[in-house]
């Protein structure tokens, strides 16, 4: 409220009228900046998690007996719904015996020969013995391979008798992933899943093979990076084709810094897209690197699907809704993460316990109707029968605070987000295959940012752009449950011999030949 002190009015009603503006104006921005406060001391100082603890599920619990005991409508409504605490198990004392599938080494402490005999005169009989398992660790070794091609030639005429043949004969260059280089897709495949998978940077890498007396810099590492993504490039684009053909498909992103970008600064931001999609069973989890994160990124990775698309509430997505082949469904971790923070941004959060105790019964339905029913279609049918009745009270008490809080306060904003994004969330329960959060593309996402935490940047777009396709490849072995370093030794064995789409086909986590897999040596 702006107030010029020349033109104060003289009524004293008048004076008092702007007083008290004033005074509600200031304690209002009190509170929301003690809000502000009080959340950053959270976030510096306090839990992490988004789980509820015992203790705020009971607060939810609490406001769920109080309102069920004065309105007898929602016993009938929520009677199935209950949250069902499991026993906590004490673990046994002891540690956990090792791999069986380890080889063993025997080593055997006996006693001297002389102690064998008893003070009696006659020779001690083994009863038995005792045994423990230690755990022996050899370093990783490095060896090389010396390849040998063998040269003939015919003394006797020198290979005049056929001039239209070479006079030399020799066995041809094994094809390489890498031709004329020392590497090894063993070598490579260490390299990249130390990057990529355990998020250990080119340089540190660098000073490991140094200690083993072998010189492999880290501009070497990263132009190897470059060049086996690119042979791998018709195995990424097959991965696009396989991503879009599922009936859900969900999308986030996250921000990376690019080195040496044409027309923009090096300290601005650039974003990965992680898109997880593909037909049931067969997951596919796809990484891209694009300069923003335009709405207009999102709409152009999906211009050929058809099915429902899940994501955050970020308004780019809106331009999602442009293709009117795309059902738009919104993500209820994105809701209860903003609840969250209006707990954490407050000293009394009792009401807002309330509403987190309602969301946390949408997650604990979906995860006990998933357990029991494998049918797809009882599946949903009973979760529509739970979940509608949650729906309807969470939207009432929503409406109720919507009307009672300042919207610029933590827990305000949190309303309306919810109440913004109400048609795209209850979306959900529509497909089988949809679930209330986006939080499998978002495990998708954790890779790359413990990465990015370690490298830092990308040295150039061609490296942002080789970084997503071996994500890509990676984690949609791991999704498929394959070993990520055995699956990149396989495939970097088998590219170089791939001539066409179908053969490429055939080396995706997703349709890999199990029998040639596992039979593989590497």
């Amino acid at each position: 409220m702006d107030i010029n002190i020349s033109n104060l009015p003289s009524d004293k009603i008048k004076l008092k009228e702007i007083i008290f503006e004033l005074k509600r104006e200031y304690e209002k921005r009190i509170f929301i900046l003690e809000e502000e406060i009080q959340l950053l001391k959270h976030k510096l100082f306090g839990r992490r998690t988004e789980k509820l603890t015992e203790e705020d599920l009971k607060q939810g619990l609490l406001f769920d007996e109080a309102e069920m005991s004065a309105r007898e409508e929602d016993i009938e409504e929520i009677k199935e719904d209950k949250i069902v605490v499991k026993s906590y198990k004490r673990r046994k004392p002891g540690r956990k015996p090792l791999p069986k599938g380890l080889p063993r080494e025997e080593i055997i402490h006996d006693i001297p020969e002389e102690e064998k005999v008893c003070l009696c005169g006659a020779d001690m009989v083994k009863i038995g013995e005792e045994t423990s398992e230690k755990l022996k660790y050899v370093p990783a070794k490095v060896t090389v391979e010396k390849h040998i091609r063998p040269k003939y030639a015919c003394k006797s005429c020198e290979g005049t008798s056929c001039e239209d043949k070479p006079a030399v004969k020799i066995a041809p260059v094994p094809l390489q992933i890498i031709p004329k280089s020392i590497t090894t897709p063993s070598l490579l495949a260490s390299i990249l899943i130390g990057k990529f998978e355990y998020a250990i940077p080119f340089y540190r890498q660098e000073k490991w093979f140094m200690r083993q007396g072998i010189d492999i810099s880290r501009a070497d590492m990263s132009n190897w990076a470059i060049q086996v993504s690119s042979k791998a490039g018709p195995l990424v684009e097959l991965l696009l084709e396989e991503v879009l053909e599922g009936p859900v498909f969900q999308m986030d992103e996250t921000t990376v810094q690019v080195m040496k970008e044409p027309g923009k600064a090096d300290t601005t931001k650039s974003y990965m897209w992680v898109m997880r999609g593909g037909p049931p069973g067969r997951p596919v989890l796809l990484y891209k690197y694009h300069r923003n994160r335009s709405g207009d990124v999102a709409l152009s990775y999906l211009e050929n699907y058809a099915g429902y698309v899940q994501t955050d509430g970020f308004k780019g997505y809106n331009k999602l809704e442009w293709n009117p082949k795309i059902i738009h469904v919104g993500d209820w971790a994105h809701v209860r993460r903003n609840f969250n923070e209006a707990v954490k941004g407050t000293k009394k959060a009792v009401s807002i316990h309330e509403a987190l105790g309602i969301i946390s019964r949408l997650f604990v339905i979906e995860k006990e109707c998933r357990e029991k029913y494998k049918d797809k279609e009882k599946f949903n049918n009973r979760r529509k029968e739970l979940v509608k009745p949650v729906f309807k009270k969470l939207k009432r008490w929503l409406l109720k605070k919507s009307n009672e809080l300042p919207p610029e306060t933590l827990l305000g904003k949190a309303v309306n987000y919810t109440l913004t994004q109400w048609p795209k969330l209850i979306r959900y329960i529509e497909n089988s295959y949809l679930t209330p959060d986006t939080n499998l593309v978002e495990n998708a996402i954790r890779p790359f940012v413990v990465g990015r935490k370690n490298w830092l940047f990308s040295g150039s777009p061609r490296g942002a752009y080789a970084s997503a396709s071996l994500y890509s490849l990676i984690e949609t072995a791991k999704a498929n449950k394959l070993e990520p370093y055995k699956y990149l030794c396989y495939i970097l064995t088998e590219i170089p011999f791939c001539k066409n789409k179908e053969d490429f086909k055939q080396l995706l986590p997703q349709y890999l030949e199990k029998n040639n897999y596992n039979s593989f040596i590497f």
